[in-house]
């Protein structure tokens, strides 16, 4: 049995498929990994052209588009991998990006994630938006990471090469064992995609696994894919799932003050949008808040179930200060600049 799955979820991805199959097939040759395409009911062609240019290749194919989260939830509960590799069908993998992670794993029990170092496809000198070399988070639930500060993106000078523990690693290449996946849940349907793998990273944290950056392993992301980064839709998916992912996860000393300075936070920002006259990023916002709210009782019973693993002093990895005000404030701009 292969020990290994990686796996890419698609949907009307045959062009994504086209030009970046080739690159995971070339150097996923193991004999303990196998590739493996969920489909989420794809109408394009991207079903026959796996069948005509890939027939070894595993497809699961789903009855309906369930987005990112509930996609890989039903595809991998398919699945009896020791290790599953959830990665995006526009990355471009190296040589020997398999292995580092492979290895640390078999060794190492007390990590349960990792990413490899995500650097950007157009751009190979710059690290990626989405995951750079590891994910963190500020007390206020704002992610960044080393090698992204908001939209400030790091050239890759080697300053982040070595491993170390993160708070979340990146879903556009994220490497799990498949019993902490199932233990806690997998990916929350409900944010259906955007900050999916945060939430999940919190509650494996919550249960005091280790979650690490291989940079050993290199991969390079196109990202924006599935929704452009300006994208009023994807503006809403940040805002609301930010809010969704606090209220499931934040300990209760901190839970009530953090929610309400968030909201204020979220105010200021949505009529920033209005008087830049950015009217739909405005209504985005809103209308995040206000699927928050019909969602409260759903949120209220999830809390009441992950309560006994709610964490009642901050991860080390989660950072005290505001990273909101380090760069607007205090001009931070880099990882480095950072004190924990």
């Amino acid at each position: 049995m292969n020990k290994l799955a990686v796996v890419i979820l698609n949907w009307n991805g045959k062009d994504l498929l086209e030009k970046f199959l080739p690159s995971v097939v070339a150097n996923s040759k193991q004999e303990w990994a196998e590739i493996v395409i969920a489909d989420n009911a794809s109408t394009d062609d991207s079903i026959a052209f796996l069948h005509k240019y890939y027939p070894n290749i595993q497809i699961i194919s789903l009855d309906k588009n369930y987005g990112f989260a509930e996609g890989y939830n039903r595809a991998l509960s398919q699945l009896n991998h020791c290790y599953f590799v959830l990665l995006n069908s526009d990355v471009e993998v190296s040589e020997n990006w398999l292995e580092p992670i492979y290895y640390l794993f078999e060794k190492d029990n007390t990590i349960a994630a990792a990413q490899p170092k995500i650097k950007s496809y157009h751009e190979k000198n710059k690290f990626e938006y989405a995951g750079a070399a590891g994910g963190f988070l500020d007390y206020l639930g704002y992610p960044f990471c080393r090698g992204r500060i908001l939209d400030q993106i790091e050239e890759d000078h080697g300053q982040y090469n070595t491993r170390e523990d993160i708070f979340w690693a990146s879903g556009a290449a994220l490497f799990i064992r498949s019993n902490i996946y199932n233990e806690v849940g997998g990916l929350d349907a409900d944010f259906f995609a955007h900050m999916e793998e945060i939430d999940m990273c919190w509650r494996i944290k919550n249960r005091g696994f280790r979650i690490v950056i291989e940079p050993k392993s290199n991969v390079f992301h196109v990202g924006g894919a599935s929704l452009p980064k300006q994208s009023s839709r994807k503006l809403f998916l940040n805002f609301r799932n930010s809010l969704i992912m606090l209220h499931k996860n934040l300990n209760s000393n901190s839970f009530y003050k953090i929610m309400l300075t968030r909201m204020i936070l979220d105010g200021m920002a949505a009529f920033k949008f209005l008087l830049s006259g950015e009217v739909s990023y405005f209504i985005a916002v809103l209308k995040a808040h206000q699927s928050y709210y019909k969602m409260l009782g759903t949120l209220r019973r999830k809390r009441k179930m992950l309560k006994q693993h709610l964490f009642f002093q901050a991860h080390k990895e989660m950072y005290s200060k505001s990273i909101i005000a380090d760069y607007y404030i205090r001009k931070k701009r880099s990882f480095s600049q950072l004190k924990f």
